[in-house]
Parts: C-alpha cells; structure tokens; sequence
C-alpha cells in the first residue's frame, strides 16, 4: 500500500512529531511539540487519553511501553484524527500549527482512499491483502511481547526476587500512568502481604532497626533498610511476595 508520505524527505513539523508512514504520531512527541507543563506528561495521558470517553483504545490510539534511561514508561501512538482533537485542546500556537498540520494528514488519506476505489477490482484485492498481512504480523509481533510479559512473570525466581519483583512493580506503575505511581503500588503490595500473612510489614522494619541499634550497627546503615529487607528475613514472607506481585502483575495486564 502506497505510503502517505515519503520518510527521507519529512518536513521539520513532521520530524518534530516523529510521524510515521501512518501519518500518526505518538502521545509523548506530541505533548513535547505542544510544549505542555513539564513533568505532567502521565496525568495529562490519563485525562485526555486512557480516560477519555469519547477516545477508543485500538481505534483512536494504541498503547506500547518505551525504554527511557533504564525505565519502561508508557507512550501511545495517535492517528491523526485523534492527534488534531488533542491538539485543539492546547489552545497555543503549538497547538494550531499541530492541528492544522493533522488535518493536512487527514485529507491526504482521503484522497488515498479515494484513489484506491478507482483503481481494478484485481489491484484493490492486492492492497487489501498487503494490509490485512500487515495488521496480521502487528497481531503477532503484539502476541509474542504477551507471551515474553507471561514467561517474566511465571519464571520469577526467589534467587533473584528483589530485582524482578521491581521490575514487574515498575511494569505496573508504567500501566498504571507513570512511574509516580511506584510508591502506591509497592504500599498495596505491602499491605497484601499483611493481610495474608497476619504481619505488619513496617512495624517488623522498625523493631530490626531497633535491634541493630543495640547491636552497634551506625545509623546511616540503619536507615537504608527497607521493608524488602525484612521479607528478606523470612522464606515465607519471600514466596508469598512474589505471588502478590505475580497476582498484581496478570491483574494490571503487564503479564
């Protein structure tokens, strides 16, 4: 299928909002071409995306995560029609030049469309089947990240919990909008294992600080302890944490 535009000879704006052979951009590119409020970018996303009525996920946008200094957030890639709605909603600059570029975008696919309607019957079968291949290998490539999330969720190994039960806890909070919601995930995790194991996590914490108190052991090593080092002290705690966070991953959709 014919491409909307030719990805050597892009245009600044169109470098600017990292558009695609789709003529979509993604949520990220264009909150940073909008030059919204810094540091906002996973509320906005939740407002005026996830949360959206009138936004529908696999129609309007699609979710992906992204690699971002050793983090994996969440991004999503817009269509065009989307992408102009949003861009309204800047009322700046910004924003008329974006709107007024996805509109652009939006005649161009029709025009497209129109001028496949025209051609045979025989080619028109071609392009559809081309496309139907395309969405066929998304389909797979969308199955097989799936399949990884479960086997990293099902392989969780006690010998290293610590560092993938973060992991998944990061997955989850990324899902969840951002990485701002670590803290609260990690509270709920806590007070799952409470509930379960009849303990109080954080009172256990205390009383080890306490103890190494008496024993000697200077301050500043006192105060780097954290709860996880008091799951640390109890197989138990350390199997059924990893459930919880197993549980928490399948329920969140990271696995």
């Amino acid at each position: 299928m014919n491409e909307l535009m030719n990805k050597t000879n892009l245009t600044p704006i169109e470098i600017a909002l990292g558009v695609d052979e789709k003529g979509r951009t993604t949520a990220r590119k264009l909150y940073e071409f909008l030059e919204l409020a810094k540091g906002q970018f996973s509320r906005w996303a939740k407002s005026n995306i996830t949360d959206n009525q009138f936004a529908e996920e696999g129609v309007d946008y699609e979710g992906f995560d992204i690699d971002v200094e050793g983090n994996i957030v969440k991004d999503y890639n817009l269509t065009a029609a989307f992408a102009k709605k949003l861009s309204i909603t800047a009322k700046n600059q910004k924003g008329e030049q974006a709107r007024d570029y996805f509109i652009k975008v939006e005649e161009g696919a029709v025009k497209l469309t129109s001028k496949i309607q025209e051609l045979s019957p025989q080619l028109q079968l071609l392009i559809n089947i081309e496309l139907q291949q395309k969405q066929l290998q998304q389909a797979i490539d969308t199955n097989k990240q799936e399949i990884q999330n479960m086997r990293d969720v099902i392989t969780l190994s006690p010998a290293s919990w610590r560092k993938d039960t973060s992991s998944l806890i990061n997955k989850i909070a990324a899902e969840l909008g951002g990485y701002e919601h670590i803290k609260n995930v990690r509270e709920e995790s806590y007070k799952l294992l409470n509930e379960r194991f009849g303990v109080d996590v954080k009172t256990r914490l205390t009383n080890k600080r306490r103890r190494m108190a008496d024993e000697g052991v200077c301050k500043s090593t006192r105060d780097k302890l954290t709860i996880l080092d008091v799951i640390a002290d109890d197989k138990k705690l350390i199997e059924g944490y990893i459930a919880i966070v197993k549980e928490m991953a399948i329920k969140n959709k990271v696995a």
